[in-house]
């Protein structure tokens, strides 16, 4: 069987371009909220309600894409609706049109997520899941090196002009939507003897879903829990005093070897086995967040990010592959989007505490936290959840 095939190239290339979109203004986003007045706590519950909004309609929209047998539609229509909030967030600077803004972003995501995932996992087989995930990464993630570097250059040229750059952010999001028109849409197992599905439908999938998957997700959601936005390392490096320029590249850098490990990683993981790679992962993460408590240097932050970047490719693919292995195929896009849809919901809460830890207590307590937390937890993958393939 080919490994990659050409709906899985496809698909990675919308990926890719629309991280390009989204990532040109990710490591911005905190910098251009900060310089129209939100408080760090409200750049927290920002992000968090916006994972949340993405969170809950990726379980609706992947158990309506289950039982609508089409995965197509929602790939489209999502990624349309993230193009479109780009330039949204630049029209206006009041709290509740950020906030909109930034929510159809996401929601868009929580449109196609579980629909594209459920499509990569149609193209791949049980051995070389680890590789699809992980080459779909890596590309989705060239996208956010490229991203940022853009932003970089930009505001080299045009410093604080960042209303310009969401504009800008609009054109590669036009082109992955253009590549959405090139895939065909395989034909699924179409449940005809459900008539409506209600929005949280997918709650109910957790009740019947295999007890392998609920000891799966239930771990990686006390993970989610403690793993709050990226945006808050972003604010680490500002908060020591460095410019605009360094944290934005110091983004690009760990986007960079998120890049280039994630479907070396996928490979691997399919020989060795997911889970050893993801507990790998996790390891990494606690060194990362113990660093961040402490570091004050630019130079051991690109160390810490390298890390980050590690971590990062040996759990985000590895963790959705590792769900698809272990659910029916016919349920592939409601078990991800289940995963998913309560995932965000703790990112919500994640996202929320750290800006108010933060706010109250200081920086060093929210990664210290969150890197002890991860300790606790690497026990229970070791010893409660079983090799995933």
């Amino acid at each position: 069987m080919k490994v990659l095939t050409r709906t899985i190239w496809l698909l990675s290339l919308v990926s890719l371009f629309t991280d390009v979109s989204s990532e040109m203004l990710y490591p911005v986003m905190p910098i251009y909220l900060r310089s129209i007045n939100f408080s760090v706590l409200m750049i927290g519950i920002l992000e968090g309600f916006a994972e949340a909004a993405a969170g809950l309609s990726k379980g609706y929209f992947g158990k309506l894409s289950d039982n609508m047998g089409k995965r197509l539609p929602f790939v489209r229509f999502g990624y349309s609706l993230s193009a479109l909030s780009k330039p949204m967030m630049a029209l206006f600077t009041f709290p509740v049109w950020i906030f909109s803004a930034r929510s159809l972003d996401r929601l868009g995501k929580g449109i196609r997520t579980s629909a594209r995932d459920a499509m990569l996992s149609d193209e791949s087989s049980p051995e070389n899941k680890g590789s699809v995930f992980g080459f779909h990464r890596s590309m989705d993630t060239l996208g956010a090196v490229l991203g940022p570097a853009i932003a970089l250059l930009f505001l080299y040229f045009y410093p604080k002009d960042y209303k310009t750059l969401f504009y800008i952010a609009f054109i590669p999001g036009v082109v992955s939507i253009t590549f959405t028109f090139l895939i065909k849409d395989k034909k699924t197992e179409k449940k005809i003897h459900i008539n409506k599905t209600r929005f949280f439908d997918f709650i109910q999938y957790w009740k019947t879903s295999p007890a392998a998957y609920r000891k799966l997700v239930t771990g990686l959601l006390l993970f989610a829990l403690f793993n709050s936005s990226d945006m808050f390392l972003l604010l680490k490096i500002k908060a020591e005093g460095f410019s605009d320029t360094q944290a934005i590249g110091v983004y690009i850098f760990y986007n960079l070897v998120y890049a280039i490990f994630s479907y070396r990683l996928g490979v691997l993981a399919d020989r060795i086995g997911l889970k050893k790679v993801f507990l790998v992962g996790l390891v990494l993460f606690t060194i990362v967040y113990f660093g961040m408590a402490f570091n004050n240097n630019l130079y051991f932050f690109f160390v810490l990010f390298f890390v980050y970047g590690i971590y990062a490719a040996a759990t985000e693919g590895i963790s959705k592959a590792w769900i698809s292995n272990i659910t029916d195929k016919k349920d592939t896009a409601t078990a991800i989007g289940t995963y998913t849809g309560f995932q965000s919901i703790c990112t919500l809460v994640a996202s929320s505490l750290a800006g108010l830890v933060w706010y109250e207590f200081g920086a060093m307590a929210v990664f210290l936290i969150a890197a002890i937390a991860t300790v606790i937890l690497l026990f229970y993958f070791q010893f409660v959840i079983r090799n995933g393939n």
